[in-house]
C-alpha cells in the first residue's frame, strides 16, 4: 500500500512525520525514490521548523537523512503501534485552524442544518423551501461584493437569512480552531465522532501549511469531521462539534510548493471522497476547489496578520463543496456515518488520506502533547 501515485512519489517534495520506535517519538521524514527518509536534525527538529525555512522545498531536497524503510511498508504499519514506525499527522507545533462555509452548495446545507435545528427528519422540507427561494443563485456570488449585499437583503425579506450565509457571502470569513496542537490523527488512524451525535458526515478538504509570516508553503488533505446535529442546534456548540478526540485527520504528508506544484494547483484541485460501510453502503462525493467562494490567499490573510499571530505557523482547512444528501437509511434524512465506515479522501498530487470511523471515546486517547515532544527532542539532543 502507498499513499501516492507513482508520479507523485517520484516528483513531489513531501515532508511529514513518522513515529520512531528507537527515539520513542516523532521524526521528520521525506520520501525519496519510494523510500521514507528520516531528515530530523537540530536545524529543523520539527515540521514547523521546516516550514519556517526560506525555501522549505530546497531544504527538504538537500537535507541529509537515513532510510527508515520502503514507503509501502511504513504506510501499511498500523498507527499506535509504538514498536513499528508508522505515519502520524504531518504537522506538529502548528495551530490547526479551519474555514467554514466557503462553498455555495455546502453553504446552503449549513442553512438547512440551522433551520432544521439539527433534526435530519426536518431536513427535506427545509431543503425544498430554501431551494425554492435561492436555488443555485449563490453559486457565482462573490463574498463581500455589492451583489452579495443585495442577496442578503432579499433573503432577510424572505425570512431566510442565516449566520451561515453571513460568513458565506459577507465580508468576513468563518475561521475557527479545529484541533489542539499535536492532536490531529494521520493516515490509517481511527477518526472520532462525539458520542452525542446522530447526524454527521466527513468533510474532504485541502489543508494549507502556512508559516509564522503568513507564507503558504505547501498543502495536504484533511477530514474536518462534521457533527451536523450538534452544530445545527446552536452555533455556540461549534467547539464541541469540532474539537473532540480524534476528530481531525490530516495527511498523508505535506507537499511543499516548488516549481512543479504551486498555489495554482491548489486552486484547481479536485477532491474525491469514498465512504465504504460495513453494511455494504458506498457513498461517492466530490469537492472542486474551482468553486470556492473565497480565494485561499484571502482566507490566509483573514486568519493570520497583524491582527492575529501564530509564532509556530498554522495548518488551515479551506472548507468543502461536499454536501451529503444521498439517503442511507431513512428517506429524506440523507447520509450519516455508521461505526466502521472507511473514509478515503484523494486528490491528484496530494495522494490519499484513509481513516476508519469510531466514536471519539473508543479512539486511542491523545496523550503526546507539546511537553512530551519537547522532552523527547531534548533527550535526543535536537533542542
Amino acid at each position: 500500500m502507498s499513499f501516492f501515485a507513482q508520479d507523485e512519489d517520484r516528483d513531489g517534495v513531501f515532508v511529514g512525520r513518522v513515529w520512531s520506535p528507537e527515539a520513542g517519538g516523532p521524526s521528520v521524514v521525506t520520501v525519496r525514490d519510494g523510500v521514507v527518509v528520516d531528515i530530523t536534525a537540530s536545524a529543523a527538529p520539527t515540521v514547523s521548523d521546516v516550514c519556517e525555512h526560506t525555501a522549505p522545498d530546497d531544504y527538504v531536497r538537500r537535507a541529509p537523512g537515513r532510510p527508515v524503510g520502503p514507503l509501502a511498508e511504513i504506510a501499511a504499519n498500523p498507527p499506535g503501534d509504538a514498536k513499528r514506525p508508522h505515519f502520524l499527522a504531518p504537522c506538529d507545533l502548528q495551530s490547526v485552524k479551519a474555514c467554514g462555509v466557503t462553498f455555495a452548495s455546502s453553504m446552503v446545507e449549513r442553512v438547512i442544518e440551522e433551520k432544521a435545528a439539527g433534526d435530519p427528519a426536518k431536513a427535506r422540507a427545509v431543503r425544498e423551501r430554501v431551494g425554492a427561494a435561492i436555488g443555485g443563485s449563490l453559486r457565482n456570488v462573490r463574498a463581500g461584493s455589492e451583489e452579495a449585499a443585495r442577496v442578503k437583503k432579499a433573503l432577510i425579506a424572505e425570512g431566510l437569512w442565516s449566520q451561515y450565509l453571513e460568513v458565506g457571502i459577507g465580508p468576513d470569513a468563518e475561521v475557527f480552531s479545529k484541533a489542539q496542537i499535536l492532536s490531529s490523527v494521520g493516515p490509517g488512524a481511527d477518526v472520532g465522532l462525539h458520542p452525542i451525535s446522530r447526524w454527521n458526515n466527513p468533510e474532504p478538504e485541502i489543508v494549507l501549511a502556512v508559516s509564522s509570516r503568513g507564507r503558504i508553503v505547501g498543502a495536504t488533505l484533511g477530514n474536518d469531521v462534521n457533527l451536523r446535529d450538534v452544530e445545527g442546534r446552536s452555533a455556540l456548540l461549534l467547539s464541541k462539534a469540532k474539537d473532540n478526540n480524534a476528530s481531525c485527520a490530516i495527511g498523508p504528508m505535506i507537499r511543499l510548493f516548488d516549481g512543479a506544484f504551486t498555489l495554482d494547483a491548489v486552486r484547481a484541485a479536485e477532491l474525491e471522497l469514498t465512504v465504504t460501510g460495513e453494511d455494504g453502503f458506498t457513498l461517492k462525493g466530490h469537492s472542486s476547489m474551482k468553486e470556492i467562494s473565497r480565494d485561499p490567499e484571502d482566507l490566509v490573510r483573514q486568519t493570520i496578520g497583524r491582527h492575529h499571530q501564530y509564532p509556530d505557523g498554522l495548518m488551515l482547512f479551506l472548507g468543502t463543496l461536499f454536501a451529503p444528501v444521498q439517503d442511507r437509511d431513512v428517506p429524506g434524512e440523507g447520509f450519516t456515518h455508521k461505526i466502521g465506515d472507511v473514509v478515503t479522501i484523494a486528490s491528484q498530487g496530494l495522494g490519499h488520506l484513509r481513516n476508519t470511523v469510531r466514536l471519539s471515546t473508543e479512539c486511542p486517547e491523545w496523550n503526546f502533547g507539546t511537553r512530551a515532544l519537547m522532552r523527547n527532542l531534548a533527550a535526543r539532543g535536537l533542542i
